[in-house]
């Protein structure tokens, strides 16, 4: 352990110290003031004679007096199975008023990259209960799938959903010891509100969720450098209970924006040359770091699936943030402002939203046959009468045929029924795929190009069950 009382400078969220020791990138540091408080940082910068240290609970009180201990090593996050169940804050530390925790060793928090030959390909379905995701986009473990969402919109409530619902069904030669099914969650917040961690923490506690996941709170007050290790915090544990327990985890990451914004702003005060709009020039990097860390391991039983949840500027998709997350992550849910307008909840807009690893995550063996053609069908159904809504609007519905009116009812219950089913309604696949084949009834058979015809033959209402279709 080094110890110097050589700061030179105190620039926002960065201290600055003189050394006369080479120092490690990301070692941890302790500082004490004057009046004896001890905060916590880490080594953002070392080079000869000097090094930049990111404080985590804020720089007031700091001084040139005081007091810089270098502590040789790397912040890690201790990891143990009883971590479920708890509530920690951004930097780790309990705060549900529980005891301390013991763990069973200590994790670097920075990871260790997946060798790319030992990765599993991601191909086993996770069933969030939601139809417009399980139906149209589907979650596949191992998978990193963003959700892009807006300034006001009810992310915050489709997080909460997919937390207390999502789980991995049981594989049909899977026994009843089987402790590769096992699930858990992981929720990382970053820069919330207090108002916004209630109510988290009133729904994991109502629904009892919180007894499978492990909850990190870093609240919009605290400093924005811990903002930067809460993420690094909770996949660490994900990855703990992956690779070591066994476990099937689901790591929800929100706001993501938030998470940026930190980098933006320790990124203005080190000074450095800004990107685009003023973000870092390696925040692709720093992205990718997180994101990657989401996957599976050959010859192990767990996984770790991401779900990161980022709020667009604007509701601008071309923004830094969401155009790196694309270009990183395998596709992403969006949350429409005009459907949250309507009343549709949750208002996912299935036409811009895509699962890249779908086609491998559904099918025989793991969601129903028919699964891929009756989304495929619904798809092109809903996209064509999207577009015979901008019609409408100049010609009027009288102008349109028989076959279109069919394709704009056909728009409108698929919105209502399909996509709407509120915050509370956990549908299974099946519940998901009978909905999807009502739709199409309304629909006559040869409309139905999409459709294998042995599929169209089962499943296809007919008699007085497509009466009914038909009459509502």
């Amino acid at each position: 352990m080094k110890e110097y009382q050589t700061i030179t400078e105190i620039s926002g969220p960065l201290v600055f110290a003189e050394v006369d020791e080479p120092i490690g990138y990301d070692e941890i540091v302790e500082i004490e003031t004057p009046a004896g408080e001890t905060l916590r940082g880490q080594v953002l910068e070392s080079s000869d004679g000097l090094v930049s240290i990111q404080v985590f609970e804020g720089t007031e009180g700091i001084d040139r007096e005081s007091s810089v201990r270098f502590l040789g090593e790397t912040m890690k996050m201790p990891v143990t199975e009883d971590l479920l169940g708890r509530v920690l804050d951004g930097s780790g530390q309990p705060i549900d008023g529980g005891p301390d925790i013991v763990p069973d060793r200590r994790d670097d928090i920075v990871g260790a990259a997946i060798n790319p030959t030992a990765r599993e390909y991601p191909e086993e379905f996770i069933q969030t209960g939601v139809s417009a995701i399980d139906g149209m986009n589907t979650l596949v473990r191992g998978q990193k799938l963003p959700i892009f969402s807006g300034s006001g919109l009810p992310h915050n409530e489709l997080s909460l959903q997919i937390a207390r619902q999502a789980t991995v069904p049981e594989e049909e030669d899977a026994g009843d010891d089987d402790e590769g099914t096992e699930f858990a969650v992981v929720f990382g917040a970053m820069g919330i509100t207090a108002e916004e961690a209630n109510e988290f923490m009133e729904d994991f506690e109502r629904t009892g969720a919180l007894e499978r996941s492990v909850v990190f709170m870093n609240l919009a007050d605290d400093p924005a450098v811990e903002r930067t290790v809460t993420p690094r915090l909770a996949l660490t544990t994900a990855e703990y209970l992956a690779f070591d327990k066994g476990y099937h985890v689901l790591v929800i990451l929100t706001d993501m924006t938030n998470y940026c914004e930190a980098l933006r702003e320790i990124g203005a005060a080190r000074e450095e040359v800004p990107g685009r709009r003023g973000y870092p020039g390696y925040m692709y990097t720093d992205l990718a770091q997180l994101y990657e860390r989401a996957g599976r391991i050959e010859g192990r039983e767990g996984s770790v699936t991401q779900i990161p949840i980022l709020t667009m500027p604007g509701d601008d998709d071309t923004h830094p943030i969401p155009d790196l997350t694309g270009y990183i992550t395998e596709g992403q849910i969006y949350i429409d402002r005009d459907l949250n307008s309507q009343g549709v909840v949750p208002p996912i807009n299935v036409l811009p939203s895509l699962s890249r690893l779908m086609d491998d995550g559904i099918g025989e063996g793991l969601t129903r046959e028919d699964h891929g053609d009756v989304s495929d069908q619904m798809y092109a159904a809903y996209a064509e009468g999207e577009d015979l809504r901008d019609l409408v609007n100049i010609v009027g519905r009288e102008a349109l045929s028989e076959r279109d009116n069919k394709y704009l009812d056909f728009a409108d219950r698929f919105e209502e029924e399909f996509v709407d089913q509120g915050f509370d309604t956990n549908r299974s696949i099946d519940e998901t795929l009978d909905i999807g084949w009502d739709l199409l009834g309304m629909l006559p058979k040869e409309e139905l190009n999409r459709i294998d015809e042995e599929l169209i033959e089962e499943h296809y209402p007919e008699g007085e069950e497509a009466e009914e279709v038909a009459a509502d």
